[in-house]
């Protein structure tokens, strides 16, 4: 069914096999045509039986039975397996954007949104394996292949059925990329692959990995070290970003991030992972949103557009068909323009509730010379208030706003009942203030 040369690829029944696009250790890979009026693209990894022991036999049968079970958007698929006297071929998705290193080499680093849009593929197959109890212990940029905007985990090799509890001690993977209790031969398990992904995310972010080294002893040498992992001098990454990758990089398998932690930390938000139930709930929000605007609920209107644009807005990025992507983009314009014209009516009724505000404190104040919880109370609220105009405290100011209403209360108990609408309008005030604090108007 085949021949090999040295100069020329396989030639298989089915398939053209044309040029190389890498070879390693047991195999080669090939971009081919499958024969006939579909001429389908594939990618075929032709792995010769000489150089197959009894290890790496066991590794190609593990790595077919996986591929052959797992079909996952963000998995690279096995369309079908072949074999002959001399190899055994691999018939797999061709994915047309090369690899993950590639992308970063050429770019030299990735900006932020772009690399968290990448994790957040990364970590949808890592929790579809997971849920299986596979692990693919060789997670590298090199093994992760592009096709379009999507990512795609590839080469599983070294990937084993690990359930939480298994400990493996043989050597697997790139040494760049093996966590610490790989390189230095203890036990380790599943979570190495959570230290991988650490460090592809700083190889994204920096242009080099952390552990980047002129040989193999030096690698060795900083993996080895008790040193904790640092971010590059004057490193620019949101708050959630620098905890998440501390978290991975973590030396300590024991200490180091959680499967479970990973999938829900804030960073990589698979909640706002587009899917079909994502678009779904991002159009009953939308529903919810307008019918909160036409009841005139501004502030319930702005925080229902928000929340649908957290799951619109995103799947704008991974939508493959044109004309789709294009209809998203239209509803992320008119949602966004409705969300801008509230955020400025909400603006103005917490200015207006501001100057109420205000106004109630004047009084009050007049009112409540000889009444010191009054008058400590009105002292908070200038502070609060003081504190809001400068932005120099949130939190502070928030906490004073809440105590200076429990002043008012005990401190007007007994009075005229006309006397609590001051109490209502600090209560205004800091409603709307919360309203627009978590809108970020």
């Amino acid at each position: 069914m085949a021949s090999t040369s040295s100069f020329a690829p396989p030639k298989l029944s089915d398939f053209i096999l044309t040029e190389r696009l890498g070879s390693g250790t047991y195999a080669t890979v090939y971009k081919a045509y499958r024969k006939g009026n579909s001429r389908e693209v594939v990618a075929v990894k032709v792995v010769g039986k000489k150089t197959l022991n009894k290890a790496s036999t066991e590794n190609l049968l593990t790595e077919i039975e996986i591929l052959k079970t797992v079909r996952h958007p963000h998995i690279v698929q096995l369309k079908d397996f072949q074999w002959d006297a001399e190899n055994i071929y691999l018939i797999l998705e061709w994915c047309s954007g090369g690899d993950l290193s590639c992308f970063i080499r050429s770019r030299r680093i990735l900006p932020e949104s772009v690399t968290r849009r990448f994790l957040q593929q990364i970590a949808c197959a890592l929790q579809f394996l997971h849920e299986r109890n596979i692990s693919h212990l060789d997670l590298k940029p090199q093994n992760i292949l592009l096709s379009g905007s999507i990512l795609k985990l590839a080469d599983f090799g070294f990937a084993q059925y690990m359930s939480p509890w298994d400990e493996q001690s043989v050597l697997r993977g790139s040494p760049l990329y093996m966590a610490p209790e790989m390189v230095c031969r203890r036990q380790y398990d599943s979570r190495v692959d959570l230290w991988s992904v650490g460090v592809i995310l700083y190889e994204a972010l920096f242009g080099r990995a952390p552990f980047a080294s002129k040989s193999y002893a030096e690698l060795e040498e900083k993996i080895r070290s008790n040193q904790p992992i640092e971010l590059p001098p004057g490193a620019r990454v949101s708050k959630d970003c620098r905890d998440l990758l501390l978290r991975l990089l973590e030396r300590n398998p024991d200490a180091r991030i959680t499967f479970a932690e990973f999938f829900t930390h804030p960073f990589v938000d698979m909640e706002h992972m587009p899917t079909a139930e994502s678009i779904v709930k991002a159009k009953k929000l939308v529903l919810q949103a307008v019918q909160k605007d036409q009841e005139g609920e501004r502030s319930a209107a702005l925080s229902l557009y928000c929340s649908a644009l957290e799951h619109f807005v995103p799947a704008i990025y991974y939508e493959t068909n044109c004309q789709r992507k294009e209809a998203l983009r239209q509803k992320v314009r008119q949602y966004v323009s409705r969300a801008e014209e509230l955020k400025a009516l909400v603006a103005s009724d917490n200015r207006l509730s501001f100057e109420q505000a205000r106004t109630s404190r004047d009084i009050l104040r007049e009112m409540s010379k000889d009444q010191p919880r009054l008058l400590a109370a009105l002292e908070m609220a200038s502070t609060a208030i003081a504190k809001e105009e400068s932005g120099s405290d949130d939190l502070e100011a928030l906490d004073m706003y809440q105590q200076c209403l429990g002043e008012l209360l005990l401190g007007l108990a007994g009075r005229q009942i006309h006397f609590f609408r001051y109490i209502i309008s600090y209560s205004d005030f800091y409603r709307c203030w919360l309203l627009s604090h978590f809108t970020g108007s």
